[in-house]
């Protein structure tokens, strides 16, 4: 004879084996909608200007220099030394600094739009939107090595175990839609240094960690059901799930379990919805092609290349983020690696942007067209930016490639609740440090909050006896209103 209790546990055993074949797996964890509502009721502060947001996060850090931030004296000092004395107080992560020379570019710069922005050659077709961007340039951060500066970007602090942007939206906005995530995540390119812990949910119950979803027919792994199992036979099983599952709530109200329950229930309804999102059968021609999802690799592409397929993986995984936006997905991130050019830097950044910068565009253009991009806030860049020096690292062709760089670097929004056409801030001659407005990287977290209509002081989580937050709990962080629309 055993226990009712040992009883208990053996059969909910026996149910979880059994029954999440055909479910996504436990690693499938979501929100339920009304939850989120809830959610949304208690912690939203003010008017959100946005409602959503696809965040396109360029990991391994992209050269601002050789694409957006025009620097005319940089090249005039090509190859010349810097101040010894400001080269003592930094950090790099390969640079020599005896021997480190100032290095231009070889890119051409032109403005574009009535706003003037001002784009290299690289992005033509990104130049076209300028009058759409929030093009920020005086961004910087206190972490010079990649999956430090990723966690900084994307978690707020450099250190694991904590939640991610996409994480404390949802978490304080919950999800738009009954039969899809809040917070999705799509993956391009060789993989990032950071990997999964940029999307995990820390410290917050599972149910708001980033859900990978893939290109083509199956966009996450184990969601159909075995051969055999009809819809009636899974929805019988996961009542009886939910039954177990609820004893064990009562018994230890670990917030896991209900976790676990909604993550059940998502699954069971991602099984029609997931395969028609992941469709594009139903696009047409002209979208496909503004997009480039049919796009072909050109040869090279070092770093920045993840297979045979990356431009086409990239355009596709644009166009499922609108495609997820207008399903009311919540948080969309959308990464790619690498932009870490230490060396080759014309030919890998070539294939880099040339990769980014139609689907992009396109994305931004799509949602516009679609009355979408007002409450979609499209954000583009990376950890840190690039050294106005050349790289010199022993073994490696001299001066072909940037060194990482935290004192400055760009990045640009769009929609969202944010200006059109504006540019904010400014670095110096060469692009060393801000020279005007700095923009600390919990300041546009805190900004970016806002946008959803959440305080960053207020959207916090008791955790560890204290009550934290995205925005660092030792540094002062400040919304930057000149931002908004």
């Amino acid at each position: 004879m055993i226990s009712p209790h040992e009883y208990y546990l053996r059969t909910r055993r026996d149910f979880l084996t059994t029954s999440a074949s055909g479910l996504g797996g436990l690693a499938l964890a979501h929100l339920l909608a009304g939850e989120g509502a809830s959610a949304a009721r208690g912690l939203t502060h003010f008017a959100p200007r946005a409602k959503r947001c696809i965040f396109i996060f360029m990991a391994g850090a992209p050269s601002q220099l050789d694409l957006f931030d025009y620097k005319p004296k940089l090249n005039e000092l090509n190859g010349k030394k810097m101040d010894p004395a400001i080269l003592e107080k930094m950090r790099f992560a390969f640079l020599k600094k005896e021997s480190a020379t100032l290095m231009g570019t070889s890119r051409r710069f032109k403005q574009h739009g009535q706003s003037g922005m001002w784009f290299s050659d690289l992005l033509p077709h990104l130049a076209t939107r300028a009058d759409d961007l929030c093009m920020i340039k005086s961004l910087h951060t206190t972490q010079f090595n990649h999956h430090p500066g990723q966690l900084m970007m994307q978690c707020g602090e450099p250190h694991f175990g904590l939640p991610s942007m996409g994480s404390w939206v949802t978490y304080g906005l919950g999800s738009e839609n009954d039969n899809l995530p809040g917070y999705v995540v799509l993956l391009a390119g060789r993989g990032s240094s950071g990997g999964a812990t940029l999307y995990q949910s820390g410290y917050l119950p599972s149910s708001f960690a980033g859900v990978r979803f893939r290109n083509g027919e199956e966009p996450v792994l184990n969601l159909r059901s075995p051969k055999g199992i009809s819809p009636e036979m899974q929805r019988r099983g996961l009542d009886a799930l939910r039954e177990l599952n609820g004893i064990a709530h009562e018994e230890t109200r670990d917030p896991e379990i209900e976790s676990r329950i909604a993550a059940y229930e998502l699954a069971f309804r991602m099984q029609t919805a997931a395969p028609e999102l992941a469709d594009l059968s139903g696009e047409s021609k002209k979208t496909l092609e503004a997009y480039g999802v049919n796009r072909s690799d050109p040869s090279g592409g070092g770093r920045g290349k993840g297979g045979s397929t990356t431009w086409g993986t990239f355009a596709r995984n644009c166009l499922l983020a609108r495609r997820l936006a207008e399903r009311g997905v919540r948080f969309v991130n959308l990464i790619h690696a690498s932009w870490d050019q230490h060396s080759n830097l014309d030919k890998e950044l070539d294939f880099n942007a040339g990769m980014s910068d139609q689907p992009v565009a396109a994305l931004i253009s799509d949602l516009k067209e679609r009355g979408l991009l007002d409450e979609t806030l499209v954000v583009w860049g990376g950890e840190f930016g690039r050294t106005p020096l050349g790289e010199n690292r022993p073994g490696r062709k001299p001066n072909t490639g940037r060194d990482h760089h935290p004192n400055a670097f760009t990045m640009f929004m769009a929609g969202g609740g944010v200006k059109a056409g504006f540019n904010y801030g400014e670095t110096d001659d060469i692009g060393w440090e801000p020279a005007r407005d700095p923009v600390h990287v919990n300041d546009f977290h805190a900004t970016l909050l806002h946008l959803f209509g959440l305080d960053h002081l207020k959207l916090t989580y008791r955790h560890g006896g204290a009550d934290k937050r995205l925005t660092s709990l030792t540094r002062e962080s400040r919304v930057i209103h000149d931002w908004l629309a």
